[in-house]
């Protein structure tokens, strides 16, 4: 299994408003972080804090700048340590992978697909 190249399409697919957030991530944002808080609205994530209209995409994903021109968009959180739990579970089965089309994924983890779910669960696990 590779290590993350920031493609984005977890975040893309999906860090929109449909990503469950519990009670205390938006106590804690109240609290601590009133820069992410003010995109919940009724206790559901992420509505333009000036209209109230949900958004499509999670406000907090941004293209790191490019190094050099030619470069692929490589996609960061600008919330990452304060990420809703969701996105630090993310992702938890190579089957979620292989729907997403996850660029993590290499050859030899298709053909062992246990052997790939324990080098994830190795992976992820400062993450979760």
């Amino acid at each position: 299994m590779k290590e993350c190249n920031q493609c984005g399409k977890c975040c893309t697919k999906y860090g929109g408003g449909d990503l469950d957030v519990s009670s205390e991530e938006i106590e804690m944002w109240a609290l601590f972080n009133p820069e992410i808080y003010q995109y919940v609205q009724n206790n559901k994530i992420w509505f333009d804090p000036n209209t109230g209209d949900k958004l499509n995409n999670c406000p907090f994903l941004a293209i790191e700048p490019k190094k050099d021109e030619g470069a692929r968009d490589k996609f960061i959180c600008n919330i990452y340590l304060d990420r809703p739990e969701d996105c630090r579970q993310y992702p938890s089965l190579i089957a979620e992978m292989l729907r997403d089309e996850c660029e993590m994924l290499e050859p030899t983890d298709l053909k062992n697909q246990k052997r790939a779910q324990y080098k994830l669960d190795v992976l992820m696990i400062d993450s979760r």
